[in-house]
């Protein structure tokens, strides 16, 4: 017996302003993989992540996570928004880390508040999380203290901090250069040996190549191809 996705859309639709964003999207993403949302600005892309996230409402269709299910018309609540935080992390395009706390206590903060860890726990966690994405030593700065770099790898540590399966990522390599945009693909490649499956929005064919499994190619919001990368983007 095939293992259920850990995402699953049904006929998903997002409008905006009476105008379609997403319409009819049915799709899955298996456990283990990187699968990359593409296409060009305004297919939905950003949109999909955010409603997956319980950050946005959508119109129809339904959107399941293990035994999370989000239905059309509003945004989570309660116990069903507690319980969505704990299957899916998300890293914006401009990682939104608070200004005012360190690396360290940007990371503990969901796990604290979301799973009620102890503070001095969460903070050991912290410390592990950014030790093995190699911003160990960067524990105690601020965000304007970080590099663009380093600041998305502490947003990749927060997402993570409450163990979801599914990790949303919006647009990484956009001010990233080459160098650092290959070894990102080399910390989502290990995030996926290590358990974990991501959904990634990206423009960036060569970062695609580099680290994902599977390509959505999206246009007007629907699902324009859908396959493993060298097929849908070439060698």
């Amino acid at each position: 017996m095939k293992p259920a996705p850990v995402l699953a859309f049904e006929g998903l639709r997002l409008l905006r302003g009476g105008r379609p964003v997403v319409e009819g999207l049915t799709a899955s993403v298996p456990a283990g993989q990187v699968v990359a949302l593409m296409g060009a600005s305004g297919a939905g892309k950003t949109t999909i992540l955010r409603a997956v996230a319980g950050l946005d409402p959508f119109d129809a269709g339904v959107i399941t996570l293990g035994d999370v299910q989000l239905t059309a018309g509003g945004r989570p609540a309660g116990d069903l928004q507690r319980r969505l935080y704990s299957r899916v992390g998300i890293v914006f395009q401009f990682h939104h880390l608070f200004a005012n706390l360190t690396a360290t206590a940007n990371v503990s903060l969901a796990h604290v508040r979301v799973q009620g860890a102890p503070p001095a726990e969460a903070a050991e966690k912290a410390a592990s999380l950014l030790a093995s994405l190699g911003v160990g030593h960067r524990a105690h700065a601020y965000p304007h203290e970080l590099s663009g770099g380093e600041a998305q790898r502490v947003a990749i540590a927060r997402a993570l901090a409450v163990d979801p399966p599914l990790l949303l990522i919006d647009e990484p390599t956009a001010s990233l250069d080459q160098d650092r945009r290959l070894e990102l693909a080399a910390v989502l490649r290990a995030l996926v040996e290590n358990g974990r499956t991501l959904l990634v929005a990206t423009h960036d064919a060569e970062f695609v190549r580099a680290c994902a499994t599977r390509v959505l190619v999206l246009k007007a919001g629907r699902v324009e191809q859908d396959g493993p990368v060298h097929a849908v983007l070439g060698p």
